[in-house]
């Protein structure tokens, strides 16, 4: 299961967050810290995923970094996503105060089209008020609403919001039959 979104949205700290170790992911307030594919092995305290692997994808956007750097990520993402055939989900993660930008747009729409499930995690959902979270995870849940395989949830890295549902997404998606 592949976790992307924009520089700077809190992928890392998603993925330090789900292992408890704020030393799993390296996590930087600079964008563009995440400039390889890194891939974690799942253990599931349960037993029930045995061999699943998350992978923490260089974020899309605005990073400090160099065009021909970026472009270079960018080709590496795109291979990965394109030619991963034991790829069975994909967590997009966003800042919740800017949701559904132009990219966040392109990878909704290429997953649809590839017909791999998404959960989206508007993160940083403690930084809002929870009237605000509520409108907008409202907001983006209508505007995908015609897309059944993709699901919205508010999280927070930092406060733990979500973190169910989304070991829920992890586990249901990790723990399927795999074909052949």
């Amino acid at each position: 299961m592949a976790f992307a979104g924009r520089s700077n949205a809190g992928k890392s700290s998603v993925l330090n967050r789900l292992s408890g170790s704020r030393q799993t992911a390296k996590v930087s307030k600079t964008p563009g810290r995440t400039q390889l594919l890194n891939f974690f092995s799942v253990q599931d305290a349960g037993g029930a995923i045995s061999d699943g692997r998350l992978v923490d994808l260089p974020g899309y956007g605005y990073a400090k970094a160099g065009r021909k750097e970026q472009a270079r990520w960018q080709a590496a993402v795109n291979e990965y996503l394109s030619h991963r055939d034991n790829l069975v989900a994909l967590v997009l993660v966003m800042d919740i105060r800017h949701p559904l930008q132009a990219y966040d747009l392109e990878v909704i729409e290429w997953a649809t089209a590839s017909e791999l499930p998404m959960l989206i995690l508007l993160n940083k959902a403690d930084k809002l008020k929870y009237g605000v979270r509520q409108r907008t995870l409202k907001m983006v849940s209508s505007q995908l609403q015609n897309r059944p395989l993709i699901r919205t949830i508010a999280f927070s890295a930092v406060a733990g919001l979500g973190l169910p549902e989304l070991l829920d997404f992890l586990r249901s998606r990790l723990t399927e039959e795999k074909p052949g």
